[in-house]
């Protein structure tokens, strides 16, 4: 019996090697990948067009891409995540700037709906009580999901423009930065003491901020369920042999009952923000994932 080929997008983590070396394989499955660097190129044309059978996928994109009922399903099982505290960070060189000081000044961010903006915004709102819906934002790019329309008040700008350079020259007072965030010591974060206000945070949620899941296209889902599942599978057993670090917080969780905690919130986050026209539940996200899985 012949093989189903998928096409896949997934980074580089220590989980995803042995499934793209071949070491690990699936039985009447093969992952055929394609190399996007970074991988987040992968999630427009994931959700605007379901390019590949198998994706990863911000977790912000995939609600966006269901507010619009574009044809993909998420898997509960996380690629990567991250705390969040420290991505927004201003030049120490024009002075301290705090949380409620934000209310006043000119914040920048690449994407409006970029994952790592809607947690830290959630975080700053909700559990240290500055709603920076009322801030003044600059942006860059338009959302991966395109029938999306940022909030009108917002400031566009193309990308020729580094943030960087506008932080340091005044143009901006405090940008949010994900997995470019620079280390550049002219810099500072706008929360203060972050690795501990971290560890904080985990403790009373039980999560580490989720960036990046695993959809799949439904049409794929509807053809060859089992195809789903033995992917899902595969994942989860290649998670199982490359665990976190004893004591360490789980980073990227799989299973329902795991990654529950960290939809919720960013859920929650994305809908407060506008993100999201309604406040999608835990049920509704997975619905179409529990009929494969179980």
């Amino acid at each position: 019996m012949t093989d189903t080929t998928l096409r896949t997008a997934l980074a580089d983590y220590s989980f995803t090697k042995p499934l793209k070396s071949g070491a690990q394989t699936i039985p009447g499955v093969t992952l055929q990948f394609e190399e996007i660097k970074p991988v987040n190129r992968a999630f427009a044309p994931m959700a605007r067009e379901q390019k590949f059978d198998v994706s990863e996928m911000a977790i912000v994109t995939y609600l966006l891409a269901k507010s619009f009922n574009k044809p993909i399903i998420l898997l509960p099982i996380v690629m990567m995540g991250r705390f969040q505290h420290n991505t927004m960070v201003y030049s120490k060189e024009r002075g301290k700037i705090t949380l409620p000081d934000l209310l006043t000044r000119r914040l920048g961010v690449r994407s409006y709906t970029q994952t790592t903006g809607v947690w830290i915004r959630g975080i700053v709102q909700n559990d240290y009580g500055v709603d920076l819906n009322k801030a003044s934002w600059t942006v860059q790019e338009a959302a991966h999901v395109l029938e999306y329309q940022d909030p009108p008040e917002l400031k566009r700008i193309g990308m020729e423009h580094d943030l960087m350079k506008m932080l340091l020259s005044n143009e901006v007072d405090a940008v949010i930065y994900g997995a470019d965030l620079p280390d550049d010591p002219r810099l500072d974060t706008v929360i203060e003491n972050p690795k501990a206000e971290a560890m904080k945070w985990y403790e009373k949620h039980k999560c580490v901020p989720i960036n990046h899941m695993v959809c799949v296209t439904e049409k794929l889902a509807r053809e060859n369920p089992g195809a789903v599942k033995a992917v899902y599978e595969a994942l989860v057993k290649a998670k199982q042999a490359n665990p976190p670090k004893p004591g360490e917080p789980d980073t990227a969780p799989y299973g329902f009952d795991a990654v529950r905690p960290g939809v919720e919130l960013i859920a929650e986050y994305a809908y407060q923000q506008r993100i999201t026209p309604k406040r999608f539940s835990f049920d509704e996200i997975f619905a179409d994932a529990k009929k494969i899985l179980g």
